[in-house]
């Protein structure tokens, strides 16, 4: 018999008209007991891991996660083999390789990996990264023709290939290899490429579908090290000097910070502040990021940069920057890369304030559609995704927003919500041939729509998801771990919480309460409608704090228009190093009033 879920300071409807319920039910109570015991650790700590589903036999494994014990073999992955006997035998031949790869940060970093890495040999493949509007996602046959010409014998496609098969085949009709690293969603029928590793194609039982495209070209240059070690081959590079690329990709993919992932993401930060990849080096000082890389700069800051190249600008930019070893064009590209981040931030905000009222309207009074689908001709291409994610954020259900052609073509890109698989569903539309392009993965996806295909998506969305979206919309319960008070959240508390991190997809971010606190000097900062305030106890104890997105929303309303009396404020804490100075940094989730209930 289940539990019922325990109220936290008996909120059951917050301004944001959530629950909050205690994260750990009786029996992770008791170990997070005997975790803090046996472990010695504190017993908020202890909560958190507890939380996310750690025995107390893993507790430790868990806050030291490494490379060495979470790695499998990368002959569990299927193909692994034959792809990392071709590709070392490409090296040891001295052949001329082509990288073919997405126009995101996952793509740049994969690509940035290979070419690293092959490049310790002295090879020097030549590396095309498709143009978002006039080439859209994946390999096409002119592009590939373009690398054969110039003198290709192997194309190595990253993040993208697993459903080009007429790129794949044309490229092969024309004597050229083909290897393909992926983790998208497939077709039934996979490409006639030479080798596909692939952790979600329909025949691969490694466990591993929860990596990033970087995740898995790790894995391969594992395999191909062991090939050429194998071999008698001597001087071998070291890896893990690569790490700090694979912690950006999984970060910014938004895939499970869970099992490998989550010594990826560790390790890869340790490799990355220190500075050794001149390209994020420049990007961390393009952002005006102050003190040790964390996963927040690496998906909030850096990855952003590296995205607005591919979105409105070149979208090599941010594979070539990543394996720069000249710091001085290393700063040269993070500049330009900075003022297309700029330019992007301004269509954003444009393009999401339009696809706001278009979906205010559709939802209307009631529910409205299970899965937003919008379009406008007025969007630029390279922002629909941002503004999908965006209005999922907002309205609580998957969204498309796709920016039409006037010539009534469109591509577009999807966010979705923990279980809605938003890439099974196009993958099934396009078999359908109800639109005409599309692939990903459970949490996003991208299309290419002809005229007349929106309304048979739309009422195939619907029809395909509608359960799954209102059994994920009725878990709306804020999970909290631990009430604490301004003046308990200090620095080395937050810092003992984060040995617990990453935090993100799969590892939700410790949700603390404070309660009884005020909101002191609200005010209005950014452009983004954030509010910037102070969190006071009633002993005067104050932190930083900040609401993200918060102007017009009731959390917002709360803020600005304080009612008499103390407030519960829920949300996540970390360290601010702005200027040099190290501050605790609040960053509030919702508001409840004391009593309970909102009204």
């Amino acid at each position: 018999m289940l539990e019922p879920p325990r109220h936290f300071l008996d909120v059951t409807s917050s301004a944001t008209g959530r629950a909050w319920v205690d994260r750990l039910d009786m029996a992770a109570t008791r170990t997070a007991g005997a975790i803090a015991q046996r472990s010695s650790l504190s017993e908020i700590l202890a909560r958190i891991i507890a939380g996310r589903g750690v025995g107390v036999d893993e507790a430790t494994t868990y806050l030291e996660p490494t490379i060495r014990e979470l790695m499998p073999d990368p002959s569990t992955l299927t193909a692994m083999d034959q792809l990392a006997e071709r590709l070392a035998r490409a090296i040891t031949d001295s052949e001329s390789v082509a990288l073919f790869g997405d126009y995101d940060v996952d793509g740049a970093c994969s690509c940035a990996l290979m070419a690293r890495y092959l490049g310790h040999f002295g090879l020097k493949p030549q590396v095309h990264i498709p143009d978002r509007i006039f080439e859209g996602y994946g390999p096409n046959s002119a592009a590939m023709d373009k690398l054969i010409d110039a003198g290709a014998t192997l194309i190595v496609t990253l993040d993208c290939g697993t459903t080009s098969d007429a790129p794949i085949a044309h490229a092969r009709s024309r004597g050229a290899d083909v290897l393909v690293i992926d983790h998208h969603l497939s077709d039934a029928e996979l490409p006639d490429a030479n080798a596909i590793v692939n952790p979600n194609r329909p025949d691969d039982i490694s466990g591993l579908g929860y990596l990033c495209a970087a995740g898995v070209t790790f894995m391969v240059l594992v395999a191909v090290n062991r090939v050429l070690r194998e071999r008698g081959d001597t001087g071998l590079p070291n890896l893990l000097k690569l790490l700090d690329l694979v912690a950006l990709a999984t970060v910014c993919d938004v895939v499970p910070l869970v099992k490998l992932n989550r010594a990826f993401v560790v390790r890869g930060l340790e490799v990355a502040r220190r500075g050794e990849n001149q390209g994020m080096a420049a990007l961390a000082l393009a952002a005006r990021i102050s003190g040790p890389l964390n996963p927040y700069h690496l998906g909030f800051l850096i990855g952003p940069r590296i995205n607005a190249g591919g979105r409105i600008g070149d979208a090599a930019l941010g594979t070539r920057l990543l394996t720069l070893d000249d710091e001085h064009q290393a700063l040269v590209i993070a500049a330009q890369l900075d003022e297309l981040n700029s330019e992007r931030q301004r269509i954003e905000v444009e393009a999401v304030e339009e696809a706001s009222r278009v979906a205010e309207a559709e939802v209307g009074l009631g529910e409205g559609p299970p899965v937003l689908v919008l379009a406008s001709a007025n969007w630029h291409p390279g922002v629909v995704g941002l503004i999908a994610a965006r209005l999922r954020e907002r309205f609580e259900r998957p969204v498309f927003a796709i920016a039409l052609q006037p010539d009534g073509t469109g591509t577009g890109s999807g966010r979705s919500m923990p279980g809605v698989d938003l890439g099974s569903a196009v993958i099934e539309a396009v078999e359908l041939g109800l639109i005409a392009k599309g692939g990903g993965h459970a949490m996003a996806a991208g299309i290419t729509i002809k005229p007349g295909q929106l309304g048979p998506f739309r009422s195939h969305l619907a029809e395909r998801l509608t359960s799954a979206v209102t059994s994920a919309r009725a878990v709306t319960a804020l999970p909290i771990d631990a009430a604490i008070t301004a003046r308990g959240a200090t620095a080395d508390l937050v810092r003992d919480i984060e040995r617990a991190g990453p935090f993100g997809s799969g590892n939700p971010t410790p949700q603390f309460v404070f309660p009884a606190h005020k909101a002191k000097f609200p005010q209005v900062v950014g452009k983004g409608g954030h509010i910037s305030f102070a969190l006071a106890s009633d002993d005067g104890a104050r932190i930083k704090a900040i609401a993200f997105r918060a102007v017009g929303t009731p959390v917002g309303d709360l803020l600005l228009n304080p009612v008499d009396g103390p407030l519960h404020f829920a949300g996540g804490l970390g360290i601010d190093h702005y200027q040099g100075r190290e501050q605790v940094q609040f960053r509030l989730a919702d508001i409840a009033k004391p009593g309970g209930n909102r009204r």
